[in-house]
């Protein structure tokens, strides 16, 4: 059963390297090598600028605005290091640069893999690409605004009766930014799982046949990732257990979305 299961893997990712409308190298390697090479020095040189202007010139700002949800609920933040303020400032300049040229970033991407697409495969890359930007973002603000200060309240209150609490400046930025990023990353499930399943690379009995192996997945990726508390990890998981169930769904559609066309020209 293994050993068909695998077969039938490779299969349809033989089918897919050689499908009709599958685009040709036309260029030798080293060309695209250097055009990689001048996608990477943009995406640089993009990300340090924002990085210097937010640093030098609104560092103080970004920091007061990340710690004024947390200053809203009474709690005090300290630094007990001379660099952690800066190191603070520098590490949140830095993840706000990165958003902040993503076009940037996107666009020259776009560019060095819109020549190996067809118009087809084009207009498709777009709308995914989009929809990845969309549910990443509302992965993060959804952590943001219903799971990471319950979060907080939790830990805090938990503690608040043995202690003051008083939070290190550099370990809340961490742990914030520790908090959102998976569910962000996280949030791209759905994507993912409808790309492969429109290259035939995945269908929904193979994820069906895979949920056992993908819930204890989940929970391990949620251990690491996440703080080192059973709250935490229970706030990420639930979640991508949700998304996991919706990417089934996504996938069983898609499916019976490509297979609709075959279907009437049988007939």
């Amino acid at each position: 059963m293994e050993r068909s299961s695998k077969a039938g893997f490779a299969g349809r990712l033989e089918k897919f390297r050689n499908r009709p409308d599958a685009p040709m190298e036309s260029q030798p390697l080293l060309v695209h090598l250097n055009e990689l090479r001048k996608v990477l020095m943009i995406c640089m040189a993009a990300v340090g600028i924002a990085f210097g202007v937010l640093l030098f010139g609104f560092g103080e700002r970004v920091l007061a605005l990340v710690m004024e949800p947390v200053k809203q609920m009474g709690i005090q933040i300290i630094f007990t290091d001379v660099s952690e303020a800066f190191a603070a400032q520098a590490k949140l300049s830095l993840i706000f640069g990165i958003l902040l040229v993503s076009p940037v970033i996107f666009g020259a991407v776009w560019w060095f893999v819109r020549p190996a697409l067809s118009g087809k495969e084009r207009k498709t890359a777009l709308f995914y690409i989009g929809l990845a930007v969309l549910l990443f973002a509302v992965g993060v603000l959804f952590a943001y605004r219903f799971v990471f200060f319950l979060a907080i309240r939790f830990f805090v209150t938990a503690g608040d009766s043995v202690a003051h609490p008083m939070l290190s400046l550099g370990k809340y930025v961490s742990f914030l930014f520790g908090f959102l990023l998976p569910f962000g990353i996280m949030f791209e499930l759905p994507v993912a799982v409808v790309w492969l399943t429109k290259l035939g690379l995945v269908s929904p009995s193979d994820l069906k046949g895979a949920r056992k192996f993908v819930i204890l997945g989940i929970f391990i990726i949620a251990a690491v990732l996440t703080p080192p508390d059973v709250v935490s990890q229970m706030m990420l998981a639930v979640p991508l257990l949700g998304l996991f169930e919706i990417s089934v769904l996504c996938s069983r559609l898609v499916e019976k979305r490509e297979q609709a066309p075959a279907c009437q020209t049988t007939s």
